[in-house]
């Protein structure tokens, strides 16, 4: 009985990855339904702060599962798994927003036009980052995204990848090689 639970559960898993890859807005919806209880924990677990923070985090979350499933690899976890550390990671880095911006806070009011084109900045900072990364196979371009984007350390992605922390040093030196090797380095494109 319990087998086959697990079986229908993997199936269902199944079909809405591949939903949610065809771009089907409604296996998002049921996505939610399912594990929303789940990733709002987690979030909420890791994440201090108002509940507008939170609702903003979690909405973040489901942002990077859809733009991001294309990543999932089913033989490494399952989608249970996946999403709770896409929320994991991305409460842990709203946290480090939260405790920067208190910080700036206690020291004085803000100036929110350099906030403003900060989060802009951001963003165009991730865009131009996302199509550097793109020369790099999906495996290396995640341990990018987890290490150097979202300030996982190297012992926490060696254990969720179930390998020693030097496979995946030496996976992100091989990889900062190769981008230097097409021309990219830390600071934008090197001209020859």
């Amino acid at each position: 009985m319990e087998q086959e639970q697990e079986h229908r559960r993997d199936e269902w898993e199944q079909k809405i990855v591949q939903r949610i890859r065809n771009r089907d807005e409604q296996a998002l919806r049921e996505m939610i339904d399912h594990y929303g209880g789940l990733l709002k924990a987690i979030v909420y677990r890791h994440l201090p702060g108002s509940l507008q923070d939170r609702e903003e985090c979690l909405d973040d979350v489901l942002i990077a599962v859809w733009n991001h499933i294309a990543s999932f690899d089913q033989e490494r976890n399952s989608f249970k798994q996946w999403i709770a550390a896409v929320a994991k990671y991305r409460a842990i880095d709203y946290r480090r927003r939260w405790v920067k911006e208190n910080e700036r806070r206690a020291a004085g009011e803000p100036d929110t036009h350099r906030l403003h084109d900060t989060r802009h900045d951001e963003a165009s900072l991730r865009s131009e980052t996302d199509e550097v990364l793109a020369h790099l196979p999906e495996q290396e371009r995640r341990l990018f995204e987890q290490y150097y984007l979202d300030g996982v350390p190297v012992r926490e992605i060696a254990q969720e990848h179930q390998v020693k922390e030097s496979w995946i040093h030496n996976k992100l030196s091989r990889g900062r090689k190769k981008l230097k090797k097409i021309g990219i380095s830390r600071n934008g494109v090197e001209h020859e």
